[in-house]
């Protein structure tokens, strides 16, 4: 028994496995036919597939399907004479073109799978902590009305959070104020004019930190 290097090779242009695309009983079946590696240069799919199969040793007869489709390139047995004796009964790529079709549309399949994954994938909101110093006009400034005027604020993804009050000299204290902001829907500089629109209260106010969530 031995098998047809040039049938061999001209079928492991295209594909990988003599059958299918995993390692089969097929493989293992021309493996033995071919008996050793082949020539590189003359047949190099040939010797790639030998080697690919080879590692597969030990584990030969564990492998899935039969032998039937090896059949064709072994020299002598009855599938190869009737393969070289009428090609157009039997057709050996036909087989791998209708393959061929059926791993395009499971290969489309999947990346539509994945696009549609990916689209109603909850989109990521960026988000940063900001502590803002609001200063007043001088030390007899309502500190309280000032906090809560600037609280009055609302606007979509602005959240107002823990505030304090600190001194910078002569009596005077600044409001210290934390706030949570998502970057897409708040401008700072939008905020700060707001604030100072509390003109009764607020000299200027400041960004004195800001931290990306």
């Amino acid at each position: 028994m031995s098998a047809n290097l040039t049938k061999l090779e001209q079928h492991l242009a295209t594909r990988s496995y003599v059958e299918g695309y995993t390692p089969s009983q097929a493989d293992v079946h021309v493996f033995k036919a071919v008996g050793s590696a082949p020539d590189a240069t003359k047949n190099p799919h040939v010797a790639r597939w030998y080697k690919h199969i080879q590692s597969y040793a030990a584990e030969h007869a564990d492998l899935p399907g039969s032998s039937t489709a090896g059949e064709a390139f072994i020299g002598g047995g009855a599938a190869a004479d009737a393969a070289e004796g009428d090609d157009d009964e039997i057709d050996l790529f036909g087989s791998d073109e209708e393959d061929d079709a059926e791993a395009e549309r499971i290969k489309a399949e999947r990346v539509a799978a994945y696009n549609a994954k990916k689209a109603n994938k909850p989109k990521t909101i960026a988000k940063s902590v900001v502590t803002l110093d609001v200063k007043p006009w001088d030390d007899e400034t309502d500190m309280e009305a000032l906090e809560k005027s600037v609280r009055s604020i609302e606007q979509d993804g602005l959240v107002w959070g823990a505030s304090k009050l600190v001194a910078i000299g002569y009596g005077i204290r600044k409001l210290q104020i934390t706030i949570v902001i998502e970057d897409e829907k708040v401008s700072l500089d939008e905020l700060q004019e707001k604030v100072a629109e509390f003109e009764d209260y607020v000299q200027s106010s400041d960004v004195a930190a800001m931290q990306k969530l």
